[in-house]
């Protein structure tokens, strides 16, 4: 079995202090692979997006150790982290978080930007990598110009832009309709089978659930069940929607 990529140990969180403090998560271990697909599941408020910003090294901890290839990464600095998950990480969100002034392909060349990579190769790289998610025909366009599904698939191009091994999705669908929904989370599929990437998936829609390789069920801060699932592997593409 492969070596974890990340792996969480112990890991408790709380908001607040005093009388208002409140514990979101309890002394949760989890281990992330490359290569697969690892959805995190359970209603809202369960506390799935502080585990993925942990896992993603967004957050500190309030307890325990969260390691990136072995290697602890609690004790780093601030200008340290923010490299290490420039370096190890795409993150798409539920919002999208694309700067309305830019278009498709200059919100994708953000990422590559803050890499100090030359002008001329990312703005080729951004090219390519809208049109492997199916936009090749909307470089130019700007974020009001698209679909909800069309700002998504910016979204996961800009999260690929620097080649991460891990890429974290936090509700993917949940603002998308079924079709459209399927579809991205088939795509992060096929990149980690293809790619031998790490994709962790946060969602409460039980829809997309036999695209992932193991589910763990989050409630009330706790892990509860672990779940295998088997399916048949896809080709590498994305349709239009």
């Amino acid at each position: 079995m492969n070596q974890p990529v990340v792996a969480a140990s112990g890991i408790t969180h709380s908001f607040g202090s005093g009388a208002n403090r409140s514990t979101v998560l309890h002394d949760i271990s989890l281990e992330v692979r490359a290569g697969e697909v690892l959805m995190l599941m359970g209603p809202s408020g369960s506390g799935k997006t502080t585990l993925l910003n942990i896992i993603g090294c967004l957050l500190q901890p309030t307890e325990g150790t969260v390691r990136l290839h072995g290697q602890a990464v609690h004790q780093l600095n601030i200008e340290k982290l923010a490299a290490l998950r420039l370096q190890h990480f795409g993150f798409v969100f539920q919002s999208h978080n694309l700067f309305p002034v830019l278009t498709a392909t200059e919100n994708v060349m953000v990422a590559l930007d803050l890499l100090g990579v030359k002008r001329s190769i990312a703005h080729e790289r951004a090219r390519e990598l809208l049109a492997l998610v199916g936009l090749g025909h909307r470089l130019d366009n700007y974020p009001a110009q698209l679909s909800i599904g069309q700002k998504q698939r910016v979204a996961i191009a800009r999260a690929l832009a620097a080649d991460p091994p891990i890429l974290m999705a936090d509700e993917p669908t949940a603002s998308l309709d079924s079709e459209t929904g399927l579809k991205a989370i088939e795509f992060f599929r096929m990149l980690a089978h293809h790619q031998h990437r790490a994709v962790v998936i946060v969602t409460h829609d039980p829809r997309i659930f036999h695209f992932a390789d193991r589910v763990v069920h989050i409630e009330d801060g706790r892990i509860g069940k672990h779940e295998i699932v088997t399916h048949e592997p896809a080709s590498l593409t994305m349709g239009d929607a």
